[in-house]
């Protein structure tokens, strides 16, 4: 008998999204500790964009390569997560003990995010296996685990006082391990699990013809030119506001809340989508993070607590959309196409914050950092031009 939310384990929920979350502390690691480390090996003031955009592009690349492979398919989604898990461990750890050369730690970034390409998506998959209802608010709670997971480094750098740089890459890479291990001993595969759908890279321009998948694409596109751009500059945002008011911001442990308020936005949007929609829900986000892109240069002027109460506001609202997108997305994905659709959106996606981080980072290194995050706004304003149609139907 396929398991009801009655006959379901009732750890099943909580085992994925802790999973999750010990999982992708891997993905922000290298930026909790860029200033250290940077310092250490001798590092150029723009590394930060550098070292982010090695793990987007190792993310792309190991989304794209299990896609083609059909890894999750051929082999059991427990055992992939729990691997990747710990190879992205390894590879999370391997600057503390290489030599301090520039191409090593970002052969390692890149490296960490290839095998989180077989942490985050393979997690929604174990989730849909056991989720045939109320698979959107499962899925509010596991990107909520990623939001949280992202922003862990910042808090252990936070709690560690003068915990070195090393100490953080060895904490996140032993609790990727156990939370790989922990989901692989607790868990079985789900009744409900995904049939296998080839992908083909072949069928883009039959996947794009669908105009309702248009609009959730670029819509979900437009969410991603801001939202990794503005995670990966918040220490540099805080650090930069604090030295104008001349005054000592706590970076990492305000870092860690910024990023880590938008589980409430995950959570609560998953909620409220129950009712109101997932187009609905994820154009009111979007809209507000747009608003806060045009208002961030005047938010640099704001006093510090203002700042930082603007910032967590924006924190909650610049991933809330995300499981919504996802949600959507898959809803409108062409049937025959679903796995190679997803893959293909999902790798864009992560492509097009490469560009984004690549041009805040830029800017920042030439002009500083007022109008550092006003350059965001294109995204959620072509975002939201693109899901009209999802919205006038909803």
């Amino acid at each position: 008998m396929s398991p009801t939310a009655d006959t379901r384990p009732a750890h099943v929920l909580p085992v994925i999204i802790l999973a999750q979350f010990c999982g992708t502390s891997l993905w922000f690691a290298g930026n909790a500790v860029i200033d250290g480390l940077g310092r250490d090996w001798g590092l150029v003031a723009h590394s930060v964009g550098q070292v982010t955009n090695a793990v987007q592009l190792g993310f792309i690349a190991g989304t794209l390569v299990f896609a083609f492979l059909a890894i999750s398919d051929r082999w059991s989604p427990r055992k992939v997560f729990f691997a990747c898990s710990l190879l992205g461990g390894v590879a999370n750890v391997a600057p503390v003990f290489l030599p301090r050369e520039l191409v090593l730690l970002l052969a390692m970034r890149f490296a960490t995010g290839f095998f989180l390409a077989g942490i985050y998506p393979v997690g929604m998959k174990i989730a849909a296996s056991w989720y045939r209802e109320g698979l959107g608010r499962a899925l509010g709670y596991l990107v909520g685990a990623l939001v949280l997971g992202t922003a862990f480094p910042h808090l252990l750098r936070a709690m560690g006082g003068g915990l070195p740089w090393q100490g953080v890459l060895v904490g996140t890479s032993l609790l990727a391990t156990g939370g790989g291990l922990l989901l692989l001993v607790t868990l079985r595969d789900g009744p409900h699990l995904p049939a296998r759908s080839p992908f083909n890279a072949l069928a883009l321009p039959a996947i794009f013809r669908s105009a309702d998948f248009r609009a959730s694409a670029f819509g979900y596109f437009g969410h991603m030119w801001e939202l990794y751009a503005f995670w990966a500059f918040v220490p540099v945002a805080i650090a930069a506001h604090g030295a104008r008011w001349e005054t000592s911001h706590a970076v990492s442990l305000w870092s860690f809340i910024v990023i880590a308020a938008g589980f409430i936005g995950c959570v609560a949007g998953g909620n409220l989508s129950q009712s109101l929609g997932s187009a609905r829900v994820a154009a009111a986000q979007l809209g507000f993070s747009g608003l806060c892109c045009l208002l961030s240069p005047l938010a640099f002027s704001l006093p510090p607590f203002a700042f930082l109460g603007f910032l967590v506001a924006w924190g909650i609202a610049v991933v809330g959309d995300s499981p919504q997108f996802s949600a959507l997305n898959a809803a409108n994905a062409p049937r025959a196409y679903v796995g190679s659709a997803l893959t293909i959106v999902n790798a864009l996606g992560f492509l097009v914050t490469v560009f984004s981080i690549q041009l805040v980072n830029h800017w920042h290194q030439v002009h500083g950092v007022t109008w550092l995050f006003f350059w965001l706004l294109p995204g959620p304003v072509l975002g939201l031009l693109a899901m009209r149609r999802l919205l006038r139907r909803s």
